[in-house]
């Protein structure tokens, strides 16, 4: 883990490399980098350098404890192009074949993970046995099996496994669970998410079931999922589910289109949710207490979050939601710093006994009982 000064270098050589910015937004930048920060800072590969590797590399670049100084491909090309955009040594780059001599570069701490959900595992266990930290997409795995062994994995190495809960972070989110933990909504009661969109390309991996395990329920209703979790502050002890598919030409075997969901939990308070892959204009949380309510709409999107509660509106401000979550999971892995709400392994683990579960009810037909602890 190299210090603040070693970043600002690297700011100051990779800026000749990126697109004219006014000069506005520079000086914003400049200013969250120029904060006195002299403590270390954690050293990131992305490995899966795709739509959502950029997103993330991007945010990186507001970072303070965390800079992105490695890259993992099998694309050589977009190895190359991002070398030059972000100034990444050639040391630093590997590909999926040779990803483990990472274990002798010391300007890498962590590998975080943005793949396709079913090559996951075991790029975590080798990041893992090559001692570098682990930082994984969600779902963290194909199922709760796969998530048990990178729990196990990482342990038996001594490095930390993180999920990419960046909600968990997310301003508004943490007010409303203030206000909910400060008991402004009285005893809960119900639970609404809805997660969807339409998806477009019928070839991409998400709709591949040997890459994704699944379909939306895997990519975009975990959100309501681990959004019912938070929003409640309990986790459930039952769930029931329904599978509708109105374009079986588009979704095939084993890759869910749209599900329903219900969840039970230990007070009484019930959760119904929504995930879908055919229909849009699908991000809302509802939370609704014998004392008053939380909306949010958008609730999980990139943002700006927008939400109300019985006592007006949240104005909390809107950063990057990337570029906080690296910078809490850098103090998480440097500083032992504990987070609101986790975003462990053992925190993602839950949502992956869920997501089995709900599997599970739609093939049976049947209540499904929890046990996540």
């Amino acid at each position: 883990m190299n210090t603040r000064r070693d970043f600002l270098q690297l700011f100051a050589a990779s800026a000749v490399t990126l697109p004219l910015t006014p000069l506005s937004t520079l000086a914003h930048e400049m200013s969250i980098i120029e904060e006195k920060y002299e403590g270390p800072v954690l050293q990131v590969a992305i490995m899966g350098l795709g739509n959502y590797g950029g997103t993330v590399a991007k945010a990186m670049q507001g970072c303070k404890k965390a800079r992105l100084t490695g890259l993992i491909s099998g694309t050589p090309a977009k190895l190359k192009e991002w070398q030059a955009t972000y100034n990444i040594s050639p040391k630093n780059c590997y590909n999926y074949e040779n990803f483990d001599q990472i274990k002798n570069n010391p300007d890498i701490d962590a590998v975080y993970i943005i793949t396709p959900n079913a090559l996951h595992m075991e790029q975590a266990i080798r990041v893992a046995k090559a001692g570098k930290h682990v930082i994984c997409e969600k779902p963290m795995a194909l199922n709760a099996a796969e998530g048990q062994r990178m729990i196990e994995a990482c342990s038996k190495a001594g490095v930390s496994l993180l999920v990419g809960y960046r909600m968990h972070f997310e301003p508004k989110t943490l007010e409303v669970i203030r206000m909910r933990k400060n008991g402004d909504f009285g005893k809960v009661l119900f639970f609404q998410g809805q997660s969807g969109f339409n998806i477009g390309d019928p070839k991409q991996w998400r709709l591949n079931k040997a890459l994704s395990g699944g379909g939306s329920l895997m990519d975009i209703g975990i959100y309501s999922i681990n959004g019912a979790r938070y929003m409640v502050g309990e986790d459930p002890i039952w769930v029931t589910a329904q599978e509708t598919k109105t374009q079986p030409e588009r979704f095939g075997e084993g890759v869910d289109e749209t599900i329903q969901f219900q969840l039970g939990f230990p007070s009484g308070a019930v959760a119904s949710c929504l995930s879908t892959y055919a229909m849009n204009h699908l991000d809302r949380f509802y939370l609704n207490g014998e004392k008053g309510f939380a909306e949010m709409q958008p609730s999980t999107g990139y943002g700006p979050i927008k939400g109300r509660t019985h006592k007006g509106e949240l104005t909390q401000p809107h950063q990057s939601h990337q570029m906080v979550q690296m910078e809490e999971m850098a103090d998480i892995i440097i500083n032992a710093q504990t987070p609101t709400v986790a975003v462990d392994g053992a925190e993602a683990l839950k949502d992956l006994k869920i997501i089995d579960a709900i599997y599970e009810a739609c093939r049976t037909g049947k209540k499904v009982t929890l046990q996540l602890g």
